[in-house]
């Protein structure tokens, strides 16, 4: 043990290092190679735990979406089939519209392949039709094992719908089909569903489907059934429908959820399921890249160990070198220092100590600002050491950097500095190495040079104008100032917008025909420019001045100078604007004083008309004929009634331009449309148009005033019947959809508000229109005054209302189809509230 512990002692402290450094080039790989193997283990696992979260949450996702699909598919075909019910008990014995609801019920047939059958049955529980009458599915309901099910679960459903007055479920029927029949899997399994038709609390029919459970799968994507297997099971796990026959791995997700389809439907479930196995893909690409680095790192440490030595012999030829490249610096009259990457200077030449006065050990270990930089140029110089530092390793072509060495005595020295990275045998940059050359005689030259030249731009540069010299001859750009710059960049595009044209054929044609060259040189008149930015897309106007000149080169040019004068173009614009905005005020101050005028003038008239007409009554009752009577008198009261409503509303209209309150009372909606449908109803028949009226039942009274409202209502059928003139010749109206008005309860606001809508077929409104159709005086009709559509709003806003206008577009949303005005009204009067 002594002997062991002496010849440890005997190693020199250059071999102890040797062999700790031998020993980490051996073994740390070794250690880096169980620590890159035991977190792959990690990160695989836990891939493979993400991996299996992600399939599961698209597994649920997908569910989910065709749960949804199958959902809002059996409300969309039970809205149908209420719909398709109550036209049928509605066209009572007009075989013409009974026939348009059976092909209603077949479009419905044709478009929905989970339906097998529709079946209409009247109050006595009779069938009276059915869809389709005969086909291959048809046949065997009607066999004599199947018909019986069929009528037993359909009578227990009309029995569940009529106890309830709702749509009804059956419990789920098992056919006896064949199963090497074409159709025996899609037909099955079956179900009915039945949906009552109520009128007041009787029903009048109910329209009955049957639903097949393989055509409730048809209503999943066919990418969806491509990719999972979903199945229908019953509460017992039965399974009533599958979408692939094909079995799914031991290893795949599965997950299931029960499907609402109605209120008293029986329980269903939907699974899913998926097709391809768990696949552990990444999982072997993993291993294999861990066991291949494995192996790669053990090769690399074999081959650590076999470069030592040829290292070790490198290393002294480095050193050899190193010794005969110092010898080379010291020799050398410009001054050498070198950095770490940290900028701390590493080394000096003698030169470089010579110039600044310093000692080789005082220089080393200093970092920037340096001691031997002038006190007032050390920031400077520090930015322009860290803008060469980045450019060094870029340029191919060396570029000095000029700076300034204080000496030791006082003096200083101008340089220009030389920056190149410092790379060891690695082939890695430690450093930066920096050679330094007086240059401080030419320097002195150059700044006398750049001192004039400095005064005659900085002048320039200050103007808030474009200042731009262009060639006359190769048309490059020779000057620019601050200003032009940013506005025009550096290309000569701006000088030429500016001028209007191309210099050099004019200029170059004047001389040619003899013109002394003087003549070109007095200054133009100036001109207002209007300049387009396309990059901004903002116009701005200049006030141009140009000349030509001889500039340096003895060559003619053009000067031009360019001031931005768009602020005051814009007042002079503002100030236009103002002057419009005034006339348009005085012109609706004229319309307000002629409809005043015009209700003064009128209502006398009106009301002789109408006194006159019910004299006429008077006389003539007891007079005439009973039949004469019958035909005259009614006509006479109602051309009273007329001119009796034409006087209300130039009253209202009087007052409404006198910014009077509406005389609200409580009105019945529904009676103020049919008036106002009364009204229009002559002049849509005289054009073979038709208006339709979808009136709620039990809306609520309202407080408005009867007359501004009937008058609005009037107007807009008026506007829609025009609209519909214009796209439907006379030939065709008769098979125009009609103009449609409709009164509701808007009940996504709060609180909810009366909603009027009148829509119509024609051509729609262009937006550019849509945007200006409620201002006063306009107007796209030739004979218009512009004033309807915003005397309308106006009525609806003084009812604290809204009214808007939306175009409705086609099935394929490609060109307009019609047009939606809609009004909505507050069911109580916003002072009535705060009232209370």
């Amino acid at each position: 043990m002594k002997n062991f512990a002496f010849s440890i002692w005997q190693l020199k402290p250059v071999k102890w290092l040797r062999r700790i450094r031998g020993f980490k080039l051996v073994y740390t790989p070794l250690l880096a190679i169980v620590l890159f193997t035991s977190v792959m283990g990690v990160i695989m696992g836990t891939l493979q735990m993400q991996e299996k979260s992600q399939q599961e949450s698209a597994l649920f996702r997908e569910l989910s979406f065709a749960k949804q699909r199958i959902q809002l598919r059996f409300a969309n075909n039970t809205d149908v089939l209420q719909s398709i019910g109550r036209d049928y008990v509605s066209a009572g014995d007009s075989a013409k519209l009974r026939e348009n609801v059976i092909i209603q019920a077949e479009n419905l047939l044709q478009s929905n392949h989970e339906i097998a059958q529709i079946v209409w049955l009247n109050e006595t529980a009779e069938r009276q039709w059915r869809i389709p009458p005969d086909n291959l599915k048809t046949d065997w309901f009607n066999k004599v094992n199947n018909a019986g099910i069929l009528n037993q679960a359909l009578r227990k459903t009309l029995e569940l719908s009529a106890a309830t007055n709702r749509p009804a479920f059956s419990h789920f029927i098992s056919l006896e089909v064949p199963s090497d029949e074409m159709i025996s899997k899609e037909i099955r399994n079956v179900f009915w569903q039945t949906v009552p038709q109520i009128s007041g609390n009787e029903i009048k029919g109910m329209v009955a489907v049957l639903y097949t459970t393989q055509g409730l799968l048809e209503m999943i994507p066919g990418e969806l059934k491509g990719q999972y297997r979903f199945t229908l099971l019953t509460d017992d796990d039965k399974v009533l429908a599958i979408s692939s026959d094909k079995n799914t791995p031991k290893r795949a997700f599965s997950n299931q959820t029960s499907l609402d389809i109605g209120v008293l439907s029986p329980n269903l479930s939907l699974r899913i399921d998926t097709y391809p196995p768990a696949t552990n893909l990444t999982f072997r690409m993993l291993i294999g890249v861990v066991l291949g680095l494995s192996a790669f790192v053990i090769w690399s440490l074999w081959s650590v160990l076999k470069q030592m030595q040829v290292r070790q012999e490198a290393e002294a030829n480095l050193r050899a070198e190193t010794n005969f490249r110092s010898a080379m610096e010291n020799s050398t009259p410009v001054g050498i220092r070198a950095h770490d990457m940290n900028k701390k200077i590493t080394y000096v030449n003698p030169a470089f100590c010579e110039m600044t006065g310093w000692s080789a050990e005082e220089l080393i270990g200093l970092s920037p600002p340096f001691a031997f930089w002038p006190d007032d140029q050390k920031s400077a110089l520090t930015e322009k050491m860290n803008h060469a530092l980045k450019l060094a390793i870029n340029q191919e072509k060396k570029i000095g950097v000029e700076g300034s060495i204080l000496h030791r005595n006082g003096s200083i020295i101008q340089t220009r500095t030389f920056i190149a990275p410092l790379i060891n045998e690695k082939g890695k940059q430690t450093g930066w190495v920096t050679s330094l050359i007086d240059i401080s005689e030419p320097k002195k030259i150059r700044e006398e040079l750049a001192a004039s030249q400095e005064r005659f731009v900085t002048v320039l540069e200050g103007l808030d104008a474009a200042v731009s010299v262009v060639s006359n001859e190769t048309g490059d750009l020779l000057f620019t100032n601050r200003f032009y710059r940013e506005r025009f960049g550096n290309s000569a595009k701006g000088h030429f917008d500016l001028a209007g044209s191309d210099i050099r054929p004019n200029t170059t044609q004047a001389l040619a025909e003899g013109a002394p060259p003087s003549s070109l040189y007095p200054e133009t008149e100036s001109e207002e420019i209007e300049l387009l930015n396309e990059s901004t897309g903002i116009t701005k106007w200049y006030e141009v001045r140009r000349r030509f000149v001889p500039w340096v080169d003895g060559h003619l040019a053009q000067l031009l100078i360019a001031t931005d004068i768009t602020i005051r173009i814009e007042a002079e614009d503002l100030a236009r604007q103002q002057e419009e905005r005034m006339q348009f005020s005085s012109r609706l101050t004229t319309m307000g004083e002629m409809a005043s005028s015009l209700a003064h003038e009128l209502n006398q008239p009106l009301a002789a008309i109408s006194n006159y007409c019910m004299g006429v009554v008077k006389r003539l009752q007891g007079q005439l004929d009973p039949v004469l009577q019958k035909d005259i008198l009614p006509a006479l009261e109602k051309a009273s009634d007329q001119a009796h409503r034409a006087g209300t509303i130039i009253q209202r209209i009087k007052g409404f331009v006198k910014r009077s309150e509406p005389q609200r009372k409580s009105c019945d909606i529904s009676e103020i449309i049919n008036d106002a449908v009364g009204l229009v109803e002559i002049e849509a028949h005289r054009h073979r148009l038709n208006i339709a009226t979808e009136i709620a039942e039990n809306l609520p009274t309202i407080d408005v005033d009867p007359v501004l409202i009937l008058q609005v209502l009037v107007n807009l059928l008026k506007n829609s019947l025009d609209s519909m003139r214009e796209v439907y010749p006379l030939s065709s109206r008769w098979s125009a959809p009609p103009v449609r008005i409709s009164a509701d309860l808007d009940t996504s606001t709060f609180p909810a508000m009366l909603r009027i809508q009148v829509t119509d077929t024609g051509a729609g409104i262009a937006e550019s229109v849509i945007e200006r159709m409620f201002e006063p005086f306009f107007s796209t009709k030739n004979d218009g005054m512009g004033m309807g559509l915003n005397i309308c709003r106006s009525v609806i806003e003084s009812h604290q209302g809204r009214l808007w206008a939306k175009n409705q577009m086609d099935a394929e949303h490609t060109k307009l189809s019609g047009c939606t005005f809609t009004i909505l009204l507050p069911l109580e009067p916003t002072g009535s509230k705060a009232m209370s």
